[in-house]
């Protein structure tokens, strides 16, 4: 029958065993997961504790831009990379939280020969103590960092939302320029077939014709240069949904955002609400709280515990034991020093983002100040252009006008209307981009899904 101590050792050994992880594979993906339709994404958005309750992206009509912002951050490939970094930061938590083990030394020797009775044996127990000094700023600090990994992670979610708010800002008005342009093009082509059904009657010169033509071939290459930008543009932003290439989805006409009224105040608060901010203060709180802890290292390492002994002759003795370093050489200088210059790297690194989103919100309230006034200016010029070029069409097709002014008009009243919807364009985008800066218009917690994968 197994003695006592053996089923002791064995109970221990056991419990030992029984906490320690386990290794599970995970294998590698096969094959890309992009969606063939946008009817494939995920469209449910969580509560964020705004006020709002969850509620679903509707795709059965025009997508605002603000909603597609949101599927992005919902579907963006890259963002299900979260997962890992917010488990990596945990881990780091975990792992600082936990206190040295404490060492154990145990010796035997046998008798061999001479007067002794019996072997010898050393029994030993030793615990770091220096650990403890440190470790309430530890923790602190390792608490720090997932919140800043967190804030970091809300970050990252904010720009896919805003990269893909802008690209498909810049898609409906340049679909809106495509269209015009489609609609020009296909006037002159109209007008160049009528044109050249009377040259082939002799009713007109060949000089009468070239300038429709001309201006024809510069239509088709800015169309083109158009549709190939909207390609491309359609490209990145099927990328950040995870959508195949091809798809195609209609977006809703961008509503004008209105400037908040105390835009001084929300630029002076800027740091309550941004994550980027508030991922670099928590930054800064960690790195201080390193500081205290490379001052406290300078604590000389010091190990406690007892040591229990028993000579040949059978003599047992026992007693405590002190193990302590003599910081003759080393007192943590070198970590002390490494510590307050990242603080110091990360207070600079704060101020400079604070002067820049200041600087970015001046910056940005002039543009829009700036592009609403030419706005105002560019549609009376439209509407101007349009009546000339009304006028321009009756008096050539009475034979008042020749076929060289007509082009030059129309070509005036393209040109209008094109930089009448560039402006839109960048008054819609300098809005987007001033509510970032703001912190503004977009979910102030996580709300990317995160994928469900295996222990490792």
């Amino acid at each position: 029958m197994m003695k006592a101590p053996a089923r002791i050792g064995a109970l221990a050994c056991a419990l030992a065993l029984s906490g320690c992880a386990s290794y599970h594979a995970l294998p590698l993906p096969t094959q890309a997961r992009l969606a063939n339709d946008i009817t494939d994404l995920q469209r449910a958005i969580p509560e964020t504790g705004s006020g709002a309750g969850p509620h679903i992206i509707a795709i059965d009509k025009p997508i605002h831009v603000d909603d597609v912002g949101l599927l992005a951050i919902l579907n963006d490939p890259e963002l299900r990379s979260e997962r890992g970094e917010s488990a990596l930061a945990h881990a780091d938590l975990t792992q600082s939280t936990l206190i040295p083990n404490p060492s154990v030394s145990l010796s035997y020797a046998a008798l061999l020969g001479g007067p002794g009775v019996a072997g010898a044996y050393t029994a030993s127990l030793a615990q770091d103590v220096a650990s403890l000094v440190t470790y309430r700023s530890r923790v602190a600090a390792a608490h720090d960092r997932v919140s800043q990994v967190n804030a970091d992670l809300l970050w990252k979610e904010w720009q896919i939302a805003q990269k893909a708010r802008l690209l498909a800002t810049t898609l409906y008005w340049n679909g809106q320029a495509i269209r015009a342009s489609g609609g020009e093009l296909a006037a002159v082509t109209q007008t160049e077939s009528q044109m050249a059904q009377a040259l082939n009657r002799g009713e007109i010169s060949l000089s009468a014709i070239s300038p429709v033509q001309a201006s024809k071939a510069s239509l088709e290459q800015a169309l083109a240069a158009l549709q190939m930008q909207q390609l491309k543009n359609w490209g990145e932003l099927n990328t950040l949904l995870g959508l195949k290439p091809n798809v195609r989805f209609a977006i809703a006409r961008p509503q004008p955002h209105a400037l908040p009224n105390d835009l001084t105040k929300l630029a002076a608060s800027v740091q309550d609400r941004r994550p980027d901010l508030i991922a670099l203060q928590l930054g800064y709180r960690s790195a201080d709280q390193d500081v205290r802890t490379a001052i406290l290292g300078q604590f000389p390492a010091l190990l406690l515990g007892g040591s229990w002994n028993s000579d040949t002759s059978q003599v047992r003795s026992g007693g405590p034991t002190v193990t302590f370093d003599l910081p003759t050489f080393s007192r943590n200088q070198g970590q002390v020093a490494k510590t307050r210059a990242t603080r110091l790297l990360l207070h600079e690194q704060y101020q400079s983002r604070l002067d820049t989103s200041a600087a970015s919100v001046l910056s940005l309230q002039a543009q829009n100040q700036a592009i609403t006034t030419q706005l105002a200016a560019a549609a009376k010029n439209v509407h101007t252009a349009d009546l000339q070029v009304h006028a321009a069409k009756a008096a050539f097709d009475a034979g008042n006008l020749d076929s060289r002014t007509l082009a030059d008009y129309r070509s005036t009243a393209l040109a209008r209307t094109l930089q009448r919807l560039d402006l839109e364009r960048a008054r819609d985008e300098t809005a987007i981009a001033l509510e970032l800066e703001l912190g503004l218009g977009l979910p102030h917690v996580r709300i990317a899904p995160m994928d469900e994968v295996k222990s490792l």
